[in-house]
């Protein structure tokens, strides 16, 4: 018999784990032909249908998130129209807390597998295999037309049913009964529950990599552990108290494994990274004692639990190696507490900058707008807050009332309305108003394009002189892309700079209307120098962006830069073997009438002290920029 196991994801670099894992795991229970079939959200339901269709499955299982529950179901709908013969399970987190909703919104969902899948799937799956088995391979006509596979001939145009040779028969109500973890529809039609599976021994499970070929350019998902420590009440993991760890001797010949095979990146879907000292100790040395120089591994961490041994090590490993992503969420005290989550804010920040000031450990911060007693100013705070602490990342979030999760049943008591469909995202609350969500969500928007691009820090350094606090900043640039952009346009990387120059001529602007005489003075030119250094930073462009100044001034002093040894070799010394026409490939040269990078930093008039070198063939690990260098040209 076959069974395909479907994964929607959310991006095409993204794997998904949990079918790997359940295949790896139900290898070992029976002989069925067992495979994977992956898509993404952007594919059309039009080729994912034809697509699984001709993979002529007996059960057709699916692995459902709230990304991609939607397409799901119409999936499951239009599958069992074209074949009804084929069995369809469901599986993971959205439909494990409503079993029988899902089962009654979808008639042609047999099953679903609640909960953890790996011993549910593997008895299951032996199940179905005696079932194929002892029914010598003739299933039942299940009505209309069913063959597809060319074993039976049908007349098509008097809907004859037909029976094709070696066909699963389905499981029987007295067999899924035995099955633990799963909510199946009975010959009745009725929903029954057979009761929770037990916790799995994480020892357990196989290893699901073994075969890298399907992972090219993709990132890998890795578990260690199970279970979260904590108990935030708008997250799924709180309802799993028990952390349940995969042995260090597993972990480390499996990270191994990975740098053995130099993948570009490992990310660790354990909630809680470092809710053991000992243990991030023993993964972190080993990363590092065994680093190849190009494997990146990505850990969710709470960090005011990091002590100083940790962050010592964390500050030994090379620039790239590591990367953090750390929930603040806010820093509203009392928003802390109504959603049952410990946390020193003090603590937190101070650690943050710690690990900032070693320049080695990519930093992700995450903020949740729309939480209990966070309204817009207290949001507003708590955004400066993690601002101020300069992570290469920030993501603005908006709260997901999860089935399932304790803050769904306190929705009524804090007055969160939120959207009936997934992904199920707040749209007001008693502190926000609709309104308010609108406003921060082009905020986030900003955000996103501006902040975590990584691509405008000299030019965000610049503007936040003219504003009251970073928040506003970006409210106010928000405003000015509503105001000015094509609603549902997407901006190329010039439009970019060339909106963000307009935003700075608006200041420069509204600055000089006021009339006020304290006010720091928004320099039009410096401006433009610092988006053109911005620019440069990141893009090796050979074409020069319309607000740059004309190149023929200075061409002959950029001739003399490169066709002169001396000077050359002074800032790059490793060009042995390259020409000129190469190095010119890899660099640039620009000439500004201001120093930048202290303009930016103290939103004064300072002038520059020679041109600057760009060196593409060096970047920052955490930033991608290129290596910079002030060229003294001499006389």
């Amino acid at each position: 018999m076959k069974i395909v196991l479907a994964a929607i994801n959310a991006k095409y670099i993204h794997a998904n784990l949990a079918v790997y894992s359940l295949k790896a795991s139900a290898a070992r229970a029976c002989n069925a032909q067992i495979s994977i079939a992956e898509y993404t959200i952007n594919n059309y339901i039009d080729d994912i249908l034809p697509g699984l269709y001709k993979e002529r499955p007996d059960v057709l299982a699916f692995s459902c998130y709230i990304w991609n529950i939607s397409m799901v179901e119409e999936l499951a709908d239009l599958i069992h129209k074209a074949a009804p013969w084929i069995e369809i399970w469901f599986g993971g987190p959205e439909v494990s807390y409503d079993a029988e909703d899902v089962l009654r919104r979808n008639p042609a969902v047999r099953l679903v597998m609640c909960g953890e899948g790996e011993g549910t799937f593997c008895e299951l799956t032996a199940a179905a295999c005696n079932a194929a088995d002892a029914s010598g391979g003739i299933a039942p006509a299940s009505g209309g037309i069913v063959d597809v596979s060319g074993t039976a001939k049908a007349d098509r145009t008097k809907g004859i049913a037909v029976q094709r040779e070696g066909r699963y028969p389905g499981l029987s109500d007295e067999t899924l009964r035995g099955i633990k973890g799963i909510v199946f529809r009975n010959a009745g039609g009725r929903a029954e529950a057979t009761g929770p599976r037990a916790p799995v021994d994480m020892d357990s499970l196989p290893f699901p990599y073994e075969d890298m070929t399907a992972f090219k350019n993709k990132i890998i998902y890795y578990e260690s552990s199970r279970g979260c420590p904590f108990s935030c009440s708008y997250c799924l993991s709180s309802i799993d108290r028990q952390v349940r760890f995969r042995s260090l001797e597993l972990v480390k010949r499996e990270l191994g494994f990975f740098l053995e095979h130099r993948v570009p990146q490992v990310k660790f879907v354990d909630r809680t990274f470092n809710c053991r000292h000992d243990r991030t100790m023993a993964i972190l040395s080993f990363i590092r004692e065994h680093d190849n120089g190009v494997t990146n591994f990505h850990f969710e961490i709470t960090a005011d639990l990091l002590n100083a041994q940790e962050l010592e090590l964390l500050g030994s490993l090379r620039p790239g190696l590591v990367q953090l992503e750390i929930g603040v969420q806010s820093v509203n005290e009392v928003t802390i507490q109504a959603i049952d989550r410990k946390m020193d804010v003090e603590k937190l920040s101070s650690i943050v900058r710690h690990i900032r000031r070693g320049h080695n450990v990519h930093q992700h911060l995450d903020l949740i707008a729309g939480l209990p007693f966070e309204g817009l100013e207290s949001f507003r705070q708590s955004f400066n807050a993690v601002y101020a602490l300069l992570p290469q990342q920030l993501q603005l979030g908006f709260l997901k009332v999860l089935k399932g999760s304790r803050m769904q049943q306190r929705c009524g008591e804090y007055g969160i309305v939120s959207r009936t469909r997934p992904p199920y995202e707040v749209m007001s609350t008693r502190w926000l108003s609709f309104d308010d969500v609108l406003f921060l969500k082009g905020i986030e928007e900003m955000v996103e394009v501006y902040y975590n691009s990584g691509q405008f820090f000299m030019s965000l350094t610049y503007l936040a002189h003219f504003f009251e606090t970073p928040f506003d900043m970006f409210a106010a640039m928000a405003q000015e892309y509503e105001r000015s952009a094509d609603r549902g346009k997407r901006f190329g990387r010039l439009e970019r700079y060339e909106m963000l120059k307009d935003f700075g001529s608006r200041i420069k602007e509204a600055k000089e209307a006021s009339g006020a005489q304290d006010a720091p003075v928004f320099n039009v030119e410096i401006f433009d120098a610092i988006l053109l250094y911005d620019l440069y930073l990141r893009e090796n462009i050979k074409s020069r962006p319309a607000w740059a100044p004309d190149e023929s001034r200075v061409k002959a002093a950029v001739s003399r830069f490169y066709d002169t040894p001396q000077i050359r070799e002074q800032y790059m010394p490793d060009t042995e073997g390259m020409n000129i026409r190469q190095l010119k490939h890899e660099t640039h040269v620009e000439f500004f009438d201001w120093d930048v990078p202290s303009c930016a930093k103290t939103g004064c008039p300072v002038p520059a002290k020679g041109p600057v070198l760009f060196d593409y063939r060096h970047r920052e690990p955490l930033t991608y920029n290129a290596r910079t260098a002030v060229i003294c040209m001499g006389t």
